[in-house]
């Protein structure tokens, strides 16, 4: 079994659609560790602000047989087949890490580069594994925020809750 985090994101329908993939991912997964919903700017073309989280899970899957779950789940919540990298999305799950594996299995960068370049993708990961060491670096999450330039991008944590459960409150 290894530990793994997903990146959740959504700009279009977005609590809709980040609500689903919760669903989606609890179902075909088990129980999951949640961190609060942020928002954010689109990054890479001019596009509706995203809601982003970070979930984490124990799986026993291989990385590539995880990945084509997670694209079939994406898929069946709207997500064209063929959609650009930089494009707009119902619903945008990321592998970031599989415990602490380093390596590209197909096209699964791991550990994934944004974590340590895009606020969307860290905040929540220091948030929700604080301790948790990133697989290359072997800093903290809760380190590596720290040390962020956190103006470089605004995040802004956001109310959102799912089957009545709050999961997060606006800062």
């Amino acid at each position: 079994m290894a530990r793994v985090y997903l990146g959740l994101g959504s700009n279009i329908e977005r609590e809709h659609y980040l609500a689903a993939g919760l669903d989606a991912l609890t179902a075909e997964y088990g129980e999951l560790a949640l961190s609060s919903v942020y928002n954010s700017a689109a990054i890479g073309f001019d596009g509706q602000p995203f809601l982003n989280m970070v979930v984490g899970f124990e799986a026993a899957l291989e990385v590539a047989e995880l990945a084509r779950g997670l694209r079939r789940i994406e898929v069946a919540h709207g997500r064209p087949p063929n959609a650009a990298r930089f494009s707009a999305r119902q619903l945008d799950i990321d592998i970031l890490t599989y415990g602490d594996l380093v390596a590209q299995v197909n096209s699964v960068v791991l550990p994934r580069p944004e974590i340590l370049h895009n606020a969307f993708v860290l905040r929540p990961l220091a948030e929700l594994a604080p301790e948790a060491r990133h697989p290359q670096t072997g800093n903290t999450y809760a380190a590596h925020w720290q040390a962020y330039d956190q103006s470089s991008q605004a995040v802004t944590r956001v109310d959102f809750s799912w089957h009545g459960q709050q999961i997060s409150k606006a800062e």
